[in-house]
């Protein structure tokens, strides 16, 4: 009998997903939101067809642990240090900031130092789903804004960690919240080296004899023995499963095996993570939503505008411009998904009662929500501010960036090396004299300015000295040498690569300052010719070899074949 009714439970969450889950991101509104749904509707609260959700929490707990390893997958420790300023500074202030003025704020009203703690640190992160997918579905990823907001929302990823493992020491009453954060920290560090040697030393190991047997099954079963094993160590040590799971997603992140891993892990983590938040939507107590509605939209209200302002001023505290701090602000300002797992693991050691864990979990639910229009009034809200400040709006956004690259030219060389660049996390600003081409990438959310590169005034706005190297793009020759001559003149160690139609023209740009010349004509010559050798059956060491002693003859026979076929022409 029990059996039967397990199926049932299993077909009654696979049925709320297929049909509820459709709808809402038919109507653009979060997944994250339809689960939740989904769960609700299921029970036990509602005459759902789920009597009890203990059955199904077991399983929940691994969503959390597949989504914490995926989120791992997702830092190699090469990204980190490429958005370290944002990610460890204003990543940093934000958590802190946030939470201690929403903790201060709950023992303000009379919860206890343990349990204001977890409020504070559990609504200090915001949604990393439901933002991620607002930016990338708006091609803003790439944004200024976008950039930022990435990178506070990996350091709250990262901050989950250390919260995880303090819960159980808040639960013991025995010991003091300093206490507790001690221990928390240094069992997170004992942790943290003891898998990264394992890692070094034994996971890469046998993920290559693992690959070597060319087994997909067995790879995947790898996968999950990896993910589980780690978990249970790091549980068996007094932590969470999560904590371990995040660990060894970090460890595979820096592996030539990451794809291949986070392809197979992405079904479980996607099935678990779905039933996790439907759980969390069968706990909602609907009677009991209803009786505190006005507190529940007081406490939301609240938490979107402290947040926002407290984001946006931090912002500005670390340079960003005005129109660029408040969308990072009104974007980041809602709770997240995460705030889900703390309450309920809180709820669960009695660090928080059972009211005030639903009250919380409904206000991140409700500004969950909430999260697509308050977007849409950031964009808003920016473009006003950027109107009304003009040619500053240039300025405004471009005034914090340090180490980019400057493109001059966004034509299709300029938006394919722009995509490369946005790929390795390395931050760009184009400038193109193409009104629609300007205009088109800017509702696209995309640094890319109207401007003269060869104007000073221009290239100090597009932060000539604070950027790392620049790339001439344009089209026209006379242009592209003007913007050379100009770049090395105000910045005269800056690395310039430049395009050139022909040998020729990359003899002129060399003269008047390009560190690095890319005649188009021979470029292409070679990599047709390199093709048709590999085509032919060479090794590709002897093509190498041969396309690098063109290169470095100057392209050799080449170039006296161009000539001739000018003499003939002529």
């Amino acid at each position: 009998m029990d059996e039967h009714h397990l199926l049932l439970d299993v077909l009654s969450f696979l049925l709320a997903a297929i049909v509820v889950v459709p709808v809402f991101q038919a109507l653009r509104i979060p997944a994250v939101l339809g689960y939740l749904v989904a769960g609700v509707l299921l029970g036990p609260h509602t005459p759902g067809p789920v009597p009890s959700i203990e059955t199904p929490r077991f399983l929940a707990e691994f969503g959390v642990v597949f989504l914490l390893f995926a989120i791992g997958l997702e830092l190699p420790l090469s990204r980190l240090r490429a958005m370290r300023r944002y990610i460890f500074g204003l990543g940093l202030m934000q958590v802190v900031a946030t939470g201690l003025l929403l903790g201060g704020a709950a023992y303000a009203i009379g919860l206890p130092a343990e349990a204001a703690l977890v409020v504070g640190g559990a609504l200090a992160f915001s949604s990393t789903a439901t933002v991620l997918k607002l930016l990338v579905e708006r091609g803003e990823t790439v944004a200024r804004f976008g950039r930022v907001s990435v990178a506070v929302l990996i350091f709250q990823d990262l901050a989950v960690v250390p919260l995880l493992a303090l819960l159980p020491l808040l639960a013991n009453e025995s010991t003091s919240i300093g206490q507790a954060l001690g221990l928390a920290l240094l069992k997170g560090v004992a942790a943290i080296g003891l898998i990264m040697l394992l890692g070094r030393f034994v996971l890469r190991p046998v993920y290559g004899f693992i690959a070597a047997a060319k087994s997909p099954e067995v790879f995947s079963a790898t996968n999950l023995f990896i993910v589980l094993a780690v978990g249970y160590l790091t549980a068996e040590a007094g932590m969470s499963m999560a904590l371990g799971a995040f660990l060894a997603g970090m460890l595979i992140a820096d592996t030539a095996f990451r794809h291949q891993v986070e392809a197979d892990i992405e079904p479980f983590r996607g099935l678990f993570l779905g039933l996790f938040f439907m759980t969390v939507g069968m706990s909602l107590d609907l009677p009991l939503m209803w009786r505190e509605a006005a507190a529940i939209l007081a406490i939301t209200t609240g938490l979107l505008t402290g947040k926002a302002l407290l984001l946006a001023l931090l912002c500005r505290l670390s340079g960003l411009g005005l129109a660029t701090s408040l969308r990072v602000g009104l974007l980041l300002s809602q709770g997240g998904e995460f705030a889900f797992v703390l309450i309920g693991k809180a709820a669960d050691l009695r660090i928080l009662d059972g009211e005030t864990g639903q009250i919380l979990s409904s206000v991140v639910a409700l500004s969950m929500a909430v999260t697509p229009l308050i977007g849409a009034l950031a964009a808003r809200l920016a473009k006003a501010i950027e109107a009304r400040d003009g040619a500053e709006a240039f300025g405004i956004e471009t005034s914090d960036l340090r180490g980019h690259v400057l493109i001059a030219g966004y034509g299709r060389v300029g938006r394919a090396i722009a995509r490369v660049l946005a790929a390795h996390d390395i931050p760009f600003v184009a400038l193109d004299l193409e009104p629609q081409r300007v205009a088109q990438a800017h509702r696209d959310g995309l640094p890319v300015y109207y401007g003269d590169a060869s104007q000073f005034g221009v290239l100090h706005a597009a932060g000539i000295g604070r950027a790392r190297a620049a790339v001439i793009t344009l089209n026209r020759p006379e242009a592209a040498e003007r913007a050379v001559e100009a770049i090395r003149h105000h910045a005269a160690g800056l690395p310039i690569v430049a395009r050139a139609h022909d040998l020729e023209r990359g003899e002129i740009l060399k003269s008047v300052g390009a560190s690095a010349v890319v005649p188009e004509t021979m470029e292409t010559s070679l990599q047709m010719a390199g093709l048709l050798l590999r085509r032919a059956g060479l090794p590709d060491e002897t093509i190498d070899r041969s396309l690098k002693e063109f290169r470095e003859g100057n392209y050799g026979g080449l170039v006296e074949e161009e000539e001739k076929s000018k003499d003939t022409a002529a």
